[in-house]
């Protein structure tokens, strides 16, 4: 029975996909199925509705609609064109400058509206048109342009790691925060030094070297949109206010700064308020049917049994850290990342820890995994929204993606490798 509930939710699931039914719903209507081997179909109903709304019943969960609220301020208010400018006074002489414009203007961005999709519609629109007119090929600076704002699901604030805290059962989002600055930023500067080997090959031009001036004067210009990171995390980690009340600050704090830079009014607040409730809606529903599922997989002790099977195999560390890295590299092709993290930190969270892995170091190796995934087709949402943007085809853009695919990987080794890269900030906070 056991073996049948199994594979009823696994081969369910992959047929819902198959015929085209979304993630979520094919998430609540495999585990209906599961649950309807071992109860009448009216309780299993009843059930996963339940679960569903119990999923969803949790303060930090708050803290979502109110950050991807504050990265929708942040990508109509201005905000993008101050960090570009920034970023352009601070890296624009290197060779391919515009390259490294969008990877330390997308770091940024991540660092103030944690939003990988804000990051790309607003890095890709502003400077697209300008690297094709500067003469940069348009599929390198959309594969720059994709990967690049995958770094704002790992440098906080971040949704996935709030995510993370939930599925894991309390992991400390602050915890979660602090870490992930350091292999955020070893992210970018892989990518950085790929996009350097990239135009050296294809001698690509150098931007115009900014004077002292220039960068104290884009700096002063960027300091208010900056000063968001200080008032969020440093509150956070100051036990000023917990993760959820620094969502809320946040959003009045940007809501406050787009309307002083006057990007927008009050007459565009109300397609503002509706384009983050949209967002909201599609990512609670992921998260109520994810963990409707979870709790199936768990009555079902299928992560029990995972753990069990792959402790059998191996006690070392190492082995069972790429093995599960592989996994989760498979899955995040297939799957959208807030339901990968949270059906699956169930599953793999509890094997780690017996080997000694910390769940802090694991959620942010977990995270920077799965970004890879929204980088790849057939579903990674960032290369949709990038090639869109770039008025390219997804064909022209892999060749190019390759080389910053392979940047991400060495950084996911390194921080498997390394967890002080990862628990080192924590560790001096106190976390």
């Amino acid at each position: 029975m056991e073996v049948i509930s199994i594979l009823i939710l696994v081969l369910s699931f992959i047929f819902f996909l198959g015929i085209g039914v979304p993630v979520a719903w094919s998430l609540g209507l495999s585990s209906m199925l599961t649950l309807m081997v071992t109860v009448a179909t009216m309780p299993a109903i009843t059930t996963v509705a339940q679960r569903m709304g119990t999923g969803l019943d949790s303060f930090s969960l708050l803290a979502i609609p109110f950050f991807i609220l504050a990265g929708e301020l942040m990508n109509r208010g201005g905000i993008a064109n101050r960090l570009i400018e920034f970023a352009k006074a601070l890296t624009g002489r290197l060779p391919g400058g515009l390259l490294h414009v969008n990877i330390v203007a997308a770091m940024l961005m991540g660092a103030i509206a944690g939003s990988a999709v804000a990051a790309a519609s607003s890095m890709g629109g502003i400077l697209g048109k300008r690297m094709e007119k500067e003469g940069y090929p348009k599929e390198l600076g959309a594969a720059v342009n994709i990967t690049s704002s995958t770094t704002g699901l790992i440098i906080p604030p971040s949704n996935v790691l709030i995510v993370y805290s939930l599925a894991s059962g309390g992991v400390s989002v602050a915890a979660l925060f602090v870490a992930g600055y350091l292999p955020g930023f070893l992210v970018g500067l892989l990518l950085m030094i790929t996009a350097a080997i990239m135009v050296k090959i294809k001698k690509l031009p150098s931007g115009e070297a900014s004077s002292i001036k220039l960068v104290l004067t884009t700096f002063w210009r960027a300091v208010p949109s900056l000063f968001l990171l200080i008032v969020v995390i440093g509150g956070i980690i100051g036990g000023v206010f917990t993760a959820t009340e620094a969502s809320a600050i946040a959003v009045v704090y940007s809501l406050v700064l787009t309307l002083i830079y006057r990007e927008i009014g009050f007459k565009d607040l109300p397609s503002v308020l509706l384009k983050s409730a949209e967002t909201t809606a599609v990512v609670m529903l992921l998260i109520a049917t994810s963990m409707a599922m979870s709790w199936v997989m768990s009555s079902e002790e299928i992560p029990q049994r995972i753990s069990n099977a792959m402790l059998s195999l191996s006690d070392n560390i190492i082995v069972i850290l790429i093995l599960i890295n592989i996994l989760l590299l498979f899955v995040g092709v297939f799957m959208d990342m807030t339901p990968a993290v949270l059906i699956f930190t169930p599953i793999f969270l509890p094997v780690v820890t017996n080997l000694g892995v910390d769940p802090v170091h694991f959620g942010i190796m977990m995270v920077l995994n799965l970004c890879i995934g929204l980088c790849t087709p057939p579903v990674g949402s960032i290369l949709f929204i990038g090639v869109g943007i770039a008025q390219t085809t997804i064909q022209k853009v892999i060749k190019p993606l390759l080389p910053f695919f392979l940047a991400m990987i060495i950084a996911l080794i390194l921080i498997m490798l390394f967890p002080e890269i990862t628990l080192w900030l924590p560790r001096k906070f106190g976390l």
